[in-house]
């Protein structure tokens, strides 16, 4: 019996919205179409989706208040994040929201079809995280830890909150420390996509997870070799 993935789509312009769940549904996802930010929220408690892609401003709720709300009540689901706001404070305010992912409007449908792709194939492992036990993956440098099998991670003792794409790219770095990993290398391993050399995605990425592990007072451990990519060592 075949299998297909459910996509919740919550976008407010109709023609966008049809069009989208349209090349969807044509690429084999069930998708669950809604006009604002209030129906999403209902039909993400009703309809358990696989992937949730959020256009960020829709009426009652816009798409950023949507993800705040599905996290605070603990639901993992990868989201998707459309927006015509390109500019990188914009990008960070989504990721803080709790969104995984994001594509600027105007977008290649393709482009939404591989980022959807990869929030599916990282998604993956949580569905047995309950049954995991915590401790099995523990991996470190300096005073960084990170759990890989219950997918925490500490630094100087605090535990950090991380995204779900936040907590991939940091377990890349740790378990490469010390190697100077190139864009399109962390692009592939992380988005299953090299999105070309204009892309800032990655640079957004950095950054974010800086502020989160390399908060002041403490010695730098994420850092950027001009021209070739990012690494993770500690003094």
């Amino acid at each position: 019996m075949t299998t297909y993935n459910t996509v919740l789509l919550a976008e407010d312009d109709r023609a966008i919205r049809h069009a989208l769940e349209r090349a969807l549904t044509l690429e084999g996802y069930r998708v669950t179409a809604v006009p604002d930010g209030i129906e999403a929220v209902a039909a993400a408690h009703r309809e358990r989706p696989d992937v949730i892609v959020l256009d960020v401003m829709m009426p009652g709720l816009d798409g950023l208040q949507v993800c705040r709300v599905l996290r605070a009540e603990g639901d993992r689901t990868p989201i998707l994040i459309l927006t015509a706001r390109v500019e990188t404070a914009d990008r960070i305010e989504g990721l803080d929201a709790g969104a995984d992912d994001y594509v600027a409007k105007p977008f290649d449908v393709d482009e939404v079809f591989a980022r959807l792709r990869a929030l599916l194939r990282r998604a993956a492992p949580w569905a047995g995280e309950e049954e995991t036990a915590p401790g099995d993956g523990m991996e470190g440098v300096a005073d960084l830890r990170l759990d890989s099998s219950a997918r925490r991670v500490w630094r100087a003792g605090a535990e950090l909150e991380l995204t779900r794409t936040e907590f991939d790219l940091l377990e890349l770095l740790v378990r490469n420390s010390g190697i100077v990993l190139d864009h399109a290398t962390i692009y592939d391993r992380i988005w299953g996509y090299d999105f070309g050399p204009g892309s800032k995605n990655l640079a957004v990425y950095i950054g974010y997870l800086r502020r989160k592990v390399d908060q002041p007072g403490l010695v730098p451990l994420i850092h950027t070799v001009r021209g070739v990519g990012y690494t993770l060592r500690g003094a």
